[in-house]
């Protein structure tokens, strides 16, 4: 370990050097891109839509707005977004190829590929102009940045004036003893179905980790106001399990 953590951050509950995280989750994404969606419903007994519905509702998508969906991974996010508003388009960034290259199938297959692009990106250093989107979202991906305040600060930059962010993010429970049961399915069960479905029991172990490693929700809340955002909020889903997060670009 070095001797200012400035230079490090945490991968899941190791300590690793700044530059290497990006990389170390690259990995993670690409081996479990082909079992995401599926491992995404196991994980979560399916909530995990209604989590994304909620997001849409609050969100509330209007026609011919353009979307910038960062961590995007198999576009789920950006799927329902266009149904909602009827017409717009999204852009969908990762940055995993594979995770995109799931998502491209998934449009073309639901005949929706002209209204989408995907790009191999950093949330960090986002390859847009200033004021270009509409709406910024990122969905369980946050918390996978290296520095995401910079994404946060990103978001800003590429949202126009009455521009909306958008964050859901697992999250923080407040009541003690249902963060012990939540903790304890967590770390004996996600591992075990991530052997058994997608083979790789060390990813979905880091998952949880960075579940555990990401700030609660008052927390976040300042990061997303430190960024410019104003009109902030939360909602806690599911007792806080998750929480979407939301701020203007005023």
């Amino acid at each position: 370990m070095q001797d200012t953590g400035e230079d490090t951050t945490h991968f899941g509950f190791q300590t690793v050097p700044e530059a290497e995280k990006a990389g170390r989750v690259q990995g993670v994404f690409t081996s479990v891109a082909s079992k995401y969606d599926v491992m995404n419903d196991v994980m979560s007994v399916g909530i995990h839509r209604i989590w994304k519905e909620a997001m849409m509702d609050w969100l509330a998508p209007r026609p011919g707005q353009q979307l910038l969906d960062v961590a995007g991974g198999t576009g789920d996010i950006s799927f329902k977004f266009l149904k909602r508003a009827g017409s717009g388009h999204a852009t969908v960034l990762d940055i995993t190829e594979n995770m995109l290259i799931e998502g491209r199938k998934r449009a073309e297959t639901a005949q929706m590929a002209d209204n989408l692009d995907w790009l191999v990106g950093d949330a960090m250093a986002l390859p847009f102009a200033d004021n270009s989107f509409d709406v910024y979202t990122i969905s369980f991906g946050i918390r996978n940045v290296t520095r995401p305040q910079d994404a946060l600060n990103e978001a800003f930059r590429v949202l126009r004036p009455g521009g909306r962010l958008m964050v859901l993010e697992f999250s923080q429970i407040p009541v003690p003893l249902a963060q012990k049961a939540y903790d304890l399915y967590s770390f004996n069960v996600i591992p075990r179905m991530g052997q058994m479905i997608a083979n790789d029991r060390d990813s979905y172990q880091y998952l949880v980790e960075s579940i555990r490693k990401f700030p609660d929700q008052e927390t976040f809340l300042s990061m997303v106001q430190h960024a410019g955002f104003e009109n902030t909020s939360y909602r806690n889903l599911s007792l806080g399990i998750a929480a979407l997060h939301s701020g203007w670009k005023i």
